[in-house]
């Protein structure tokens, strides 16, 4: 569908619409690579707009996820047209709720895209934007995920001129308030176990953006016992542990986190999370390192589909980390064992499908240089 969009060759309206809903953002460079991201959404969005007259609502969204993709304002480049479409559409409350998700999303990218650091239009794209977003997280007819989505995008329009990874912040109060305020009324009036998982991680992860790391480490740990799967949970107690620089807490959280997982596929995001938190937080710890990369192999053997899609991914990412790790040949006995234990799995991997290849394309390069 993407190639006949390119070529030009006609689209019907829901064809337009599932290019334009299509996940571009968690897309992993199957369909395009990260680069040609921007220039293909706006082209997708002109191609629609000449195509479909009168549908506005899939070329908007089009355009805004052109935006949201486009690396800090360094892909797309907007003209006056498109900036008055978004002022248009964040002035208009029905077309901005229908367009939520993209506005919540990519609020900062596209602010960043539409007016770069230093721009006249700046002050004025942010104001329209929070008007837009407290309104949104209002809107009762929404679920309080999506509400949280548009106060996670204050917090980060708030952020707007801050270094990415800075830890301590200092935001309005007001907005501190509001954070702290409407967090809480969510913890306090969801009974759903499902909602509650989905809002409290987000709730989490909101609270440390906004610097308040003490309260988002307290309202994780509080609901520890009330999750059905707690491990996300630990999870993020390790991320926050790590950014305020709390290592061994880090690691503890980490392990903890993939010994509660459940599902083949889940624990081996999960050790992979963890095996790249050991390898960045603790190098010189090379047995516990070979330890948990033996038992993740050990995992990966008792399981069907650990080498496509999801979990192939996460065994990639496992080798990445011990590829860099092993490469300078001090770890090369380890390397080694690792590589032996490999071989054994890819032996018994099926052929189809590129399995056996995916698996054989593990700890390549290591093994090179440990032979």
């Amino acid at each position: 569908m993407l190639a006949d969009a390119l070529a030009g060759k006609p689209l019907v309206a829901n064809e337009w619409r599932l290019l334009a809903f299509y996940s571009w953002d968690t897309d992993d460079q199957q369909l395009l690579p990260r680069a040609e991201v921007p220039g293909t959404l706006a082209r997708l969005a002109t191609a629609s707009a000449a195509a479909q007259a009168g549908d506005s609502e899939t070329t908007t969204r089009l355009w805004l996820k052109a935006l949201a993709a486009s690396d800090d304002g360094q892909g797309l480049k907007p003209d006056a047209a498109l900036r008055a479409r978004v002022q248009r559409l964040l002035a208009d409350p029905a077309q901005s709720r229908a367009q939520m998700d993209g506005l919540t999303n990519g609020a900062a990218d596209i602010v960043k895209a539409l007016e770069p650091e230093g721009s006249p239009g700046r002050a004025a794209l942010v104001a329209a934007f929070e008007t837009t977003l407290q309104r949104l997280q209002a809107d009762t007819t929404l679920s309080r995920g999506n509400r949280l989505d548009a106060l996670i995008s204050r917090i980060q329009l708030a952020r707007l001129d801050t270094p990415k990874d800075a830890v301590q912040v200092k935001l309005p109060e007001p907005l501190l308030k509001d954070v702290r305020e409407h967090i809480a009324r969510a913890d306090r009036e969801i009974t759903d176990g499902y909602e509650r998982q989905a809002v409290i991680t987000a709730a989490g992860y909101a609270l440390g953006l906004a610097g308040l790391w003490a309260e988002s480490d307290a309202l994780l740990q509080a609901n520890l016992a009330k999750s059905h799967s707690p491990y996300y949970l630990m999870s993020q107690l390790g991320s926050n542990a790590r950014k305020l620089g709390r290592t061994a807490e880090a690691l503890r959280w980490h392990g903890q986190a993939f010994d509660k997982s459940e599902g083949p596929a889940t624990r081996l995001q999960w050790g992979s999370s963890y095996l790249a938190a050991l390898v960045d937080l603790a190098p010189k710890d090379a047995a516990r390192i070979e330890k948990l990369a033996a038992q993740l192999l050990a995992e990966a053997a008792r399981d069907e589909g650990a080498f496509e899609g999801r979990s192939v991914r996460s065994l990639q990412r496992v080798s990445s980390k011990l590829v860099g790790w092993g490469g300078d040949g001090k770890q090369a006995a380890v390397m080694q064992r690792l590589q032996t234990q490999l071989a054994g799995v890819c032996a018994k991997v099926d052929m189809a499908e590129g399995q056996r290849a995916a698996c054989q394309g593990l700890l390549k390069t290591t093994a090179k240089k440990a032979g």
